[in-house]
């Protein structure tokens, strides 16, 4: 259940248009549905501010329908990461009106419209092209949360004169995301030009050194440049919520 729907529940109730009996049906599954395979989690946008988000990678699109359709009946907006395109599409035929992005593998479903929440810009930057789906990921799961975002694609320290021809966008953000591979080195750049918080997410990308992305988690981890914190490697999804936290304060 979302603050909004709990409101207008405690409103009918204070009003009379609602019961006590009718009331305490539906607040009987807070905070939590259990379904076999799940706790679904209904509490969760009461307590931080949004609704459970479901992992895509690993559920049978059989166990993801029930727990979108607890979800909608609750009123929640609904977000899927990690979601392969199969699934996707047999999810799309029972939720015609969600709507899959392919290149980050996240599929949204709403229920009302997303309320503005952000005080400011989050800007989504990655140092080269193959990083984008991880960008994705956190650009999606922040317009998700109602904020506005914008992206900055492809500018990398290989060409430093990129990113240096973007430094107005960069000054206009209120929290930045900055995805990288390889040797990971563009939060760092990053973090060394702005006064915002800067969220650094590593990737996978890169040759045999790269070690599957922990080159470039270990590198963002020893910044020598202040105000950057670190996520999990292709993380995308946790720096989108992390900046929307911030963005909203």
């Amino acid at each position: 259940m979302n603050k909004q729907r709990l409101e207008s529940l405690l409103r009918s109730l204070k009003s009379g248009k609602v019961s006590v009996d009718e009331a305490l049906l539906q607040l009987k599954s807070l905070p939590f549905e259990d379904l076999g395979h799940a706790r679904v989690d209904h509490h969760r946008s009461l307590r931080k501010g949004f609704p459970e988000v479901i992992w895509g990678e690993g559920k049978t699109v059989k166990q993801i329908l029930s727990i979108m359709r607890e979800l909608k009946e609750k009123g929640q907006n609904i977000l899927i990461t990690r979601l392969e395109e199969k699934k996707a599409r047999a999810i799309r035929r029972a939720f015609p009106k969600s709507r899959y992005s392919a290149l980050s593998r996240v599929l949204t479903h709403l229920t009302h419209p997303v309320k503005s929440e952000g005080k400011g810009l989050i800007l989504v930057i990655t140092a080269g092209t193959t990083d984008i789906p991880v960008a994705e990921e956190a650009a999606v799961t922040a317009r998700m949360m109602g904020h506005r975002v914008e992206t900055l694609y492809d500018v990398g320290v290989a060409g430093i004169h990129r990113l240096l021809s973007q430094k107005k966008r960069l000054d206009e953000a209120r929290v930045l995301i900055v995805v990288a591979g390889m040797e990971g080195a563009l939060p760092s750049v990053v973090g060394g030009l702005v006064d915002k918080p800067v969220i650094a997410v590593p990737t996978s990308v890169g040759y045999g050194a790269s070690f599957g992305g922990i080159t470039a988690l270990l590198a963002m981890l020893n910044s020598c440049a202040s105000g950057i914190s670190v996520v999990n490697i292709n993380n995308g999804f946790g720096a989108g919520y992390m900046a929307s936290l911030i963005n909203r304060l």
